[in-house]
């Protein structure tokens, strides 16, 4: 194929990013015209030629969800209805990847329903980053490349650890990415058991490693309201962790109050990807210093290319692997692009 054949569009939700994309692959944005009409409805127009050609549509379903979640699922209808050859979303933050089972008898399994709709509007194919829970690949009959940004991360955060870090899964759920994390690092690995004690509140239990005079680097996927992190910084203080606390999280949702709520539990730094679109409103909760933003433009841009070509994805899958901005990695190093406050989260 050639760049002539591939439409990149963009939604609303993280437009930065997807001009990033564009700029890697070396083809200029598509034209789309998004529109919200005063009573909440959305409108997308493609303003040019999609016929037999193949679209992309980037567009995470980050806050305000269902906003974001329709206005992908809107343009993926235009461009069916466009006549275009093969349709995918990338979506570097999948909302409702944690509504993945029924924890009562009345609940809805929203992260099927989710899958369910995106197959319908004409999805040929979904790129994703990090997906909460993996097994939710098997909510969709199409293919689904579920890439990983641990090598970025942990390439980003290694100039900043000493020989004394010890790497800490928040709970049991990330104990597999967190192993992977250590092994990049060389890093032993610990362990925070928690009880679920309400919606929004858990509590730390116990700790299962040592972490006394050790700076302690917490690994999650998701950091929305910052609790988790707090909570499992404070255990660690108090286990007698060294207070330059450190954190790596694919998504930084980073909602309102996080960030001080991080800051207070005595975290040093935030490393996180711009799947989600950073903030950079210059408010006093904006993160300043402490947040620092990683680029996923050129996995992004990677994946797309071996896509094109029949290429495998299986180095941008697994998270030990030398994908891009690990060391040593074929593609270049880690790009963190919180060097002007309006570009952090």
């Amino acid at each position: 194929m050639t760049a002539h054949e591939l439409t990149l569009l963009a939604g609303t939700a993280n437009p930065g990013l997807a001009s990033s994309i564009a700029r890697e692959l070396g083809v200029p944005l598509g034209a789309c015209a998004i529109e919200r009409f005063p009573d909440g409805e959305v409108h997308a127009c493609i303003d040019e030629s999609v016929r037999g050609r193949e679209v992309y549509v980037v567009q995470p379903t980050s806050p305000p969800v269902n906003d974001h979640l329709i206005e992908l699922l809107i343009i993926a209808d235009a461009a069916r209805r466009a006549s275009a050859a093969h349709i995918t979303a990338i979506i570097p933050y999948f909302g409702y990847a944690r509504a993945d089972k029924r924890s009562g008898c009345r609940e809805a399994i929203t992260a099927r329903m989710v899958a369910d709709l995106m197959q319908h509007v004409g999805l040929d194919h979904v790129i994703t980053l990090d997906l909460h829970t993996p097994q939710a690949e098997g909510f969709f009959r199409i293919p689904v490349d579920n890439l990983t940004a641990v090598p970025l991360l942990s390439g980003a955060v290694r100039t900043d650890v000493a020989s004394d870090l010890v790497v800490i899964a928040p709970d049991a759920g990330r104990v597999k990415m967190a192993t992977a994390y250590a092994q990049s690092l060389g890093a032993p690995l610990a362990v925070l058991h928690k009880r679920r004690e309400s919606g929004t509140r858990t509590t730390v239990t116990h700790l299962v490693g040592d972490v006394r005079d050790r700076r302690c680097l917490i690994v999650d996927d998701i950091i929305s309201t910052g609790g988790t992190i707090a909570e499992s910084a404070a255990a660690l203080l108090e286990a007698g962790a060294r207070r330059e606390v450190i954190v790596c999280a694919t998504h930084g949702l980073l909602l309102d109050g996080a960030i001080e709520r991080m800051r207070t539990a005595g975290v040093h730094a935030v490393f996180a990807t711009d799947s989600v679109a950073p903030r950079g409103d210059g408010g006093a909760d904006d993160g300043g210093a402490l947040v620092h933003v990683v680029s996923t433009a050129t996995l992004f841009a990677t994946a797309l290319q071996r896509i094109r070509a029949d290429g495998s994805l299986r180095e941008l899958r697994e998270a030990r692997g030398s994908g891009p901005g690990a060391r040593g990695s074929a593609f270049g190093g880690t790009t963190i692009v919180d060097q002007n406050p309006a570009q952090r989260l």
